[in-house]
Protein backbone atom coordinates (compact mmCIF):
# COMPACT_ATOMS: atom_id res chain seq x y z
CA UNK A 1 0.00 0.00 0.00
CA UNK A 2 2.91 2.37 0.69
CA UNK A 3 3.57 2.77 -3.06
CA UNK A 4 0.00 3.64 -4.05
CA UNK A 5 0.27 7.40 -3.55
CA UNK A 6 4.02 7.79 -4.17
CA UNK A 7 3.64 8.86 -7.79
CA UNK A 8 1.37 11.77 -6.90
CA UNK A 9 4.25 13.84 -5.52
CA UNK A 10 7.39 11.95 -6.46
CA UNK A 11 6.68 9.83 -9.54
CA UNK A 12 8.13 12.33 -12.01
CA UNK A 13 11.31 12.79 -9.98
CA UNK A 14 11.86 9.06 -9.64
CA UNK A 15 11.63 8.84 -13.43
CA UNK A 16 14.16 11.67 -13.82
CA UNK A 17 16.54 10.02 -11.34
CA UNK A 18 16.35 6.70 -13.15
CA UNK A 19 17.01 8.56 -16.39
CA UNK A 20 20.10 10.12 -14.79
CA UNK A 21 21.15 6.65 -13.65
CA UNK A 22 20.99 5.37 -17.23
CA UNK A 23 23.44 8.14 -18.11
CA UNK A 24 26.20 6.78 -15.87
CA UNK A 25 29.38 5.80 -17.70
CA UNK A 26 29.41 2.18 -18.88
CA UNK A 27 32.36 -0.22 -18.67
CA UNK A 28 33.05 0.31 -22.39
CA UNK A 29 33.08 4.08 -21.93
CA UNK A 30 35.50 3.74 -18.99
CA UNK A 31 37.69 1.58 -21.24
CA UNK A 32 37.70 4.32 -23.86
CA UNK A 33 38.63 6.93 -21.24
CA UNK A 34 41.55 4.86 -19.93
CA UNK A 35 42.95 4.57 -23.46
CA UNK A 36 43.19 8.33 -23.94
CA UNK A 37 46.68 9.79 -24.36
CA UNK A 38 45.89 13.42 -23.52
CA UNK A 39 43.26 15.40 -21.65
CA UNK A 40 42.02 16.68 -25.01
CA UNK A 41 41.30 13.05 -25.99
CA UNK A 42 39.50 12.58 -22.67
CA UNK A 43 37.37 15.65 -23.38
CA UNK A 44 36.46 14.22 -26.79
CA UNK A 45 35.48 10.86 -25.32
CA UNK A 46 33.35 12.49 -22.59
CA UNK A 47 31.49 14.49 -25.27
CA UNK A 48 29.96 11.23 -26.55
CA UNK A 49 28.57 10.36 -23.10
CA UNK A 50 25.80 11.89 -21.00
CA UNK A 51 28.21 14.72 -20.10
CA UNK A 52 27.94 16.07 -23.67
CA UNK A 53 29.88 19.19 -24.61
CA UNK A 54 30.22 20.49 -21.05
CA UNK A 55 33.91 21.27 -21.70
CA UNK A 56 33.41 22.88 -25.11
CA UNK A 57 34.25 26.37 -23.85
CA UNK A 58 37.62 25.27 -22.41
CA UNK A 59 40.61 25.70 -24.76
CA UNK A 60 43.19 22.92 -24.99
CA UNK A 61 45.83 24.93 -23.09
CA UNK A 62 43.40 25.62 -20.23
CA UNK A 63 42.26 22.02 -19.83
CA UNK A 64 43.45 20.60 -16.49
CA UNK A 65 42.29 17.91 -14.09
CA UNK A 66 40.85 20.49 -11.68
CA UNK A 67 38.90 22.15 -14.51
CA UNK A 68 37.39 18.80 -15.54
CA UNK A 69 36.48 18.01 -11.93
CA UNK A 70 34.94 21.46 -11.42
CA UNK A 71 32.76 21.20 -14.54
CA UNK A 72 31.63 17.67 -13.63
CA UNK A 73 30.66 18.93 -10.15
CA UNK A 74 28.79 21.88 -11.67
CA UNK A 75 26.74 19.46 -13.77
CA UNK A 76 25.88 17.45 -10.64
CA UNK A 77 24.97 20.66 -8.79
CA UNK A 78 22.61 21.79 -11.57
CA UNK A 79 20.91 18.40 -11.76
CA UNK A 80 20.48 18.28 -7.99
CA UNK A 81 18.90 21.73 -7.94
CA UNK A 82 16.57 20.79 -10.79
CA UNK A 83 15.37 17.78 -8.78
CA UNK A 84 14.93 19.82 -5.59
CA UNK A 85 12.91 22.47 -7.44
CA UNK A 86 10.44 19.83 -8.63
CA UNK A 87 9.68 18.45 -5.18
CA UNK A 88 7.33 19.51 -2.40
CA UNK A 89 6.54 18.69 1.22
CA UNK A 90 8.65 16.16 3.08
CA UNK A 91 10.68 15.37 -0.02
CA UNK A 92 12.08 18.94 -0.03
CA UNK A 93 13.19 18.55 3.59
CA UNK A 94 14.79 15.24 2.61
CA UNK A 95 16.80 17.06 -0.07
CA UNK A 96 17.76 19.75 2.44
CA UNK A 97 19.12 17.07 4.78
CA UNK A 98 21.37 15.83 2.00
CA UNK A 99 22.92 19.31 1.70
CA UNK A 100 23.62 19.59 5.45
CA UNK A 101 26.61 17.22 5.16
CA UNK A 102 28.19 19.50 2.56
CA UNK A 103 27.49 22.51 4.79
CA UNK A 104 29.42 20.87 7.63
CA UNK A 105 32.39 20.23 5.32
CA UNK A 106 32.32 23.85 4.13
CA UNK A 107 32.19 25.23 7.68
CA UNK A 108 35.16 23.09 8.74
CA UNK A 109 37.06 24.05 5.58
CA UNK A 110 36.50 27.76 6.25
CA UNK A 111 37.56 27.51 9.91
CA UNK A 112 40.67 25.46 9.07
CA UNK A 113 41.67 27.87 6.32
CA UNK A 114 41.17 30.85 8.62
CA UNK A 115 43.36 29.55 11.46
CA UNK A 116 46.10 28.77 8.93
CA UNK A 117 45.84 32.27 7.41
CA UNK A 118 44.84 31.03 3.96
CA UNK A 119 43.45 33.40 1.36
CA UNK A 120 39.69 33.81 1.82
CA UNK A 121 38.97 33.74 -1.91
CA UNK A 122 40.94 30.52 -2.34
CA UNK A 123 39.03 28.84 0.52
CA UNK A 124 35.63 29.91 -0.82
CA UNK A 125 36.49 28.56 -4.26
CA UNK A 126 37.08 25.14 -2.72
CA UNK A 127 33.73 25.07 -0.89
CA UNK A 128 31.16 22.63 -2.24
CA UNK A 129 28.28 24.46 -3.99
CA UNK A 130 25.66 22.18 -2.39
CA UNK A 131 26.85 23.30 1.06
CA UNK A 132 26.73 27.03 0.36
CA UNK A 133 24.78 29.40 2.61
CA UNK A 134 24.64 33.19 2.73
CA UNK A 135 26.77 33.73 5.84
CA UNK A 136 29.51 31.26 4.85
CA UNK A 137 32.03 33.97 3.78
CA UNK A 138 31.77 35.65 7.21
CA UNK A 139 33.11 32.55 8.99
CA UNK A 140 36.61 33.90 8.46
CA UNK A 141 36.11 36.61 11.11
CA UNK A 142 35.48 34.24 14.02
CA UNK A 143 38.28 33.56 16.48
CA UNK A 144 36.59 31.04 18.78
CA UNK A 145 33.68 28.60 18.55
CA UNK A 146 31.18 30.58 20.63
CA UNK A 147 31.59 33.78 18.59
CA UNK A 148 31.43 31.64 15.46
CA UNK A 149 28.09 30.25 16.59
CA UNK A 150 26.61 33.50 17.90
CA UNK A 151 27.52 35.67 14.90
CA UNK A 152 27.21 33.25 11.98
CA UNK A 153 25.90 29.75 12.56
CA UNK A 154 22.93 30.44 14.83
CA UNK A 155 20.75 31.31 11.82
CA UNK A 156 21.81 28.37 9.66
CA UNK A 157 20.26 24.86 9.49
CA UNK A 158 23.37 23.55 11.27
CA UNK A 159 22.60 25.43 14.52
CA UNK A 160 20.87 22.46 16.29
CA UNK A 161 23.88 20.23 15.63
CA UNK A 162 26.22 22.52 17.58
CA UNK A 163 24.68 21.97 21.03
CA UNK A 164 27.27 19.32 22.02
CA UNK A 165 30.27 20.96 20.35
CA UNK A 166 31.23 23.53 22.95
CA UNK A 167 32.91 21.16 25.40
CA UNK A 168 36.70 20.86 25.18
CA UNK A 169 36.85 23.39 22.37
CA UNK A 170 38.11 26.56 24.02
CA UNK A 171 40.46 27.29 21.15
CA UNK A 172 40.21 26.51 17.47
CA UNK A 173 43.20 24.30 16.71
CA UNK A 174 43.43 21.36 14.31
CA UNK A 175 42.48 18.72 16.88
CA UNK A 176 39.47 20.62 18.20
CA UNK A 177 38.27 21.39 14.69
CA UNK A 178 38.39 17.68 13.82
CA UNK A 179 36.48 16.88 17.02
CA UNK A 180 33.87 19.50 16.11
CA UNK A 181 33.55 18.03 12.60
CA UNK A 182 32.89 14.53 13.96
CA UNK A 183 30.42 15.75 16.60
CA UNK A 184 28.55 17.70 13.91
CA UNK A 185 28.42 14.66 11.64
CA UNK A 186 27.26 12.46 14.52
CA UNK A 187 24.41 14.86 15.34
CA UNK A 188 23.57 15.29 11.65
CA UNK A 189 23.39 11.57 10.85
CA UNK A 190 21.34 10.80 13.96
CA UNK A 191 18.92 13.66 13.20
CA UNK A 192 18.65 12.58 9.55
CA UNK A 193 17.91 9.00 10.66
CA UNK A 194 15.23 10.26 13.06
CA UNK A 195 13.62 12.29 10.27
CA UNK A 196 13.65 9.27 7.95
CA UNK A 197 12.17 7.01 10.65
CA UNK A 198 9.35 9.41 11.51
CA UNK A 199 8.54 11.13 8.21
CA UNK A 200 9.51 8.86 5.31
CA UNK A 201 7.31 5.94 4.24
CA UNK A 202 8.41 2.42 3.43
CA UNK A 203 10.24 1.16 1.40
CA UNK A 204 12.30 4.39 1.35
CA UNK A 205 12.66 4.27 5.13
CA UNK A 206 14.31 0.85 5.23
CA UNK A 207 16.70 1.63 2.36
CA UNK A 208 17.69 5.08 3.67
CA UNK A 209 18.32 3.82 7.20
CA UNK A 210 20.68 1.21 5.75
CA UNK A 211 22.49 3.86 3.66
CA UNK A 212 22.75 6.24 6.63
CA UNK A 213 23.86 3.34 8.84
CA UNK A 214 26.72 2.61 6.45
CA UNK A 215 27.73 6.29 6.51
CA UNK A 216 27.72 6.17 10.32
CA UNK A 217 29.79 2.97 10.36
CA UNK A 218 32.33 4.48 7.98
CA UNK A 219 32.77 7.48 10.23
CA UNK A 220 33.01 5.31 13.36
CA UNK A 221 35.73 3.14 11.82
CA UNK A 222 37.69 6.14 10.51
CA UNK A 223 37.48 7.96 13.87
CA UNK A 224 38.67 4.88 15.77
CA UNK A 225 41.63 4.40 13.40
CA UNK A 226 42.62 8.07 13.31
CA UNK A 227 42.43 8.40 17.10
CA UNK A 228 45.07 5.67 17.51
CA UNK A 229 47.65 8.30 16.56
CA UNK A 230 46.58 10.75 19.29
CA UNK A 231 47.06 10.45 23.04
CA UNK A 232 44.80 13.46 23.67
CA UNK A 233 41.54 11.61 22.95
CA UNK A 234 40.08 9.69 25.89
CA UNK A 235 37.75 6.70 25.54
CA UNK A 236 34.76 8.82 26.65
CA UNK A 237 35.55 11.55 24.14
CA UNK A 238 36.01 8.98 21.38
CA UNK A 239 32.67 7.38 22.22
CA UNK A 240 30.98 10.79 22.01
CA UNK A 241 32.21 11.09 18.41
CA UNK A 242 30.77 7.75 17.20
CA UNK A 243 27.20 7.84 15.79
CA UNK A 244 24.49 5.84 17.53
CA UNK A 245 23.30 3.99 14.43
CA UNK A 246 24.51 1.52 11.85
CA UNK A 247 25.60 -2.10 12.01
CA UNK A 248 28.40 -1.22 14.46
CA UNK A 249 25.98 0.23 17.03
CA UNK A 250 25.88 -0.52 19.93
CA UNK A 251 28.26 -3.45 20.56
CA UNK A 252 31.05 -2.78 18.07
CA UNK A 253 30.83 0.98 18.66
CA UNK A 254 31.61 0.39 22.33
CA UNK A 255 34.54 -1.85 21.41
CA UNK A 256 35.90 0.71 18.94
CA UNK A 257 35.78 3.48 21.55
CA UNK A 258 38.04 1.40 23.81
CA UNK A 259 40.42 0.22 21.09
CA UNK A 260 43.98 1.50 21.54
CA UNK A 261 45.78 -0.40 18.78
CA UNK A 262 45.17 -1.62 15.25
CA UNK A 263 44.57 -5.22 16.28
CA UNK A 264 41.80 -4.16 18.68
CA UNK A 265 40.03 -2.30 15.88
CA UNK A 266 40.41 -5.31 13.59
CA UNK A 267 39.00 -7.63 16.28
CA UNK A 268 36.02 -5.32 16.86
CA UNK A 269 35.17 -5.20 13.14
CA UNK A 270 35.30 -9.01 13.05
CA UNK A 271 31.91 -8.95 14.77
CA UNK A 272 30.23 -7.35 11.72
CA UNK A 273 29.99 -9.69 8.74
CA UNK A 274 30.24 -6.94 6.10
CA UNK A 275 33.35 -5.39 7.69
CA UNK A 276 35.22 -8.47 8.90
CA UNK A 277 37.82 -8.35 6.11
CA UNK A 278 37.90 -4.55 5.74
CA UNK A 279 41.36 -4.12 7.25
CA UNK A 280 42.90 -7.24 5.76
CA UNK A 281 43.98 -5.93 2.37
CA UNK A 282 43.79 -3.01 -0.01
CA UNK A 283 43.11 0.66 0.53
CA UNK A 284 40.47 1.24 3.24
CA UNK A 285 38.88 4.22 1.50
CA UNK A 286 38.55 2.31 -1.77
CA UNK A 287 36.88 -0.58 0.03
CA UNK A 288 34.39 1.83 1.61
CA UNK A 289 33.63 3.26 -1.83
CA UNK A 290 33.08 -0.26 -3.17
CA UNK A 291 30.67 -1.13 -0.35
CA UNK A 292 28.85 2.17 -0.86
CA UNK A 293 28.37 1.51 -4.58
CA UNK A 294 26.95 -1.95 -3.81
CA UNK A 295 24.37 -0.38 -1.48
CA UNK A 296 23.51 2.27 -4.07
CA UNK A 297 23.02 -0.37 -6.76
CA UNK A 298 20.68 -2.25 -4.42
CA UNK A 299 18.73 0.96 -3.72
CA UNK A 300 17.82 1.27 -7.40
CA UNK A 301 16.22 -2.18 -7.42
CA UNK A 302 13.29 -0.87 -5.35
CA UNK A 303 10.41 1.06 -6.94
CA UNK A 304 8.49 3.97 -5.34
CA UNK A 305 11.45 5.14 -3.25
CA UNK A 306 12.88 8.62 -2.66
CA UNK A 307 16.10 6.91 -1.50
CA UNK A 308 17.12 6.70 -5.17
CA UNK A 309 18.05 10.41 -4.91
CA UNK A 310 20.72 9.62 -2.28
CA UNK A 311 21.90 6.58 -4.27
CA UNK A 312 22.17 8.65 -7.45
CA UNK A 313 24.07 11.44 -5.65
CA UNK A 314 26.65 9.09 -4.15
CA UNK A 315 27.03 7.19 -7.41
CA UNK A 316 27.52 10.41 -9.37
CA UNK A 317 30.13 11.62 -6.91
CA UNK A 318 31.99 8.34 -7.33
CA UNK A 319 31.82 8.70 -11.12
CA UNK A 320 33.34 12.19 -10.83
CA UNK A 321 36.13 10.79 -8.62
CA UNK A 322 36.74 8.13 -11.28
CA UNK A 323 36.95 10.69 -14.10
CA UNK A 324 39.26 12.87 -12.00
CA UNK A 325 41.49 9.88 -11.21
CA UNK A 326 41.75 8.88 -14.88
CA UNK A 327 42.45 12.50 -15.89
CA UNK A 328 45.15 12.81 -13.21
CA UNK A 329 46.82 9.58 -14.34
CA UNK A 330 46.83 10.83 -17.95
CA UNK A 331 48.21 14.24 -16.94
CA UNK A 332 50.99 12.68 -14.83
CA UNK A 333 51.64 9.82 -17.28
CA UNK A 334 50.87 7.18 -14.64
CA UNK A 335 49.38 4.66 -17.08
CA UNK A 336 49.99 1.66 -14.82
CA UNK A 337 47.59 3.06 -12.18
CA UNK A 338 44.86 4.34 -14.48
CA UNK A 339 42.55 1.36 -13.87
CA UNK A 340 42.55 1.78 -10.06
CA UNK A 341 39.05 3.31 -9.92
CA UNK A 342 35.85 2.04 -8.31
CA UNK A 343 33.25 0.95 -10.84
CA UNK A 344 29.80 2.51 -10.38
CA UNK A 345 27.68 0.22 -12.56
Amino acid sequence: MEGVFFNIDNGYIEGVIRGYRNGFLTSNQYLNLTQCDTLEDLKLQLSSTDYGNFLSSIPAEGLTTSVIQEHCSDKLFNEFNYIRNQLSGKSVKFMDYITFGYMIDNVVLMITGTIHARDKGEILSRCHPLGWFDTLPTLSVATDLESLYDTVLVDTPLAPFFKDCFDNADELDDLNIEIIRNKLYKAYLEDFATFVSEEIEEPSKEIMLELLGFEADRRSINVSLNSLQSDDISDDLKRSLLPNLGKCFPVVTGMLSKAHDFESVRAALGNVYEYRSLLENGNLEDQFYQLEMELCRDAFTQQFSISTVWAWMKSKEQEIRNITWIAECIAQNQRERINNYTSVY
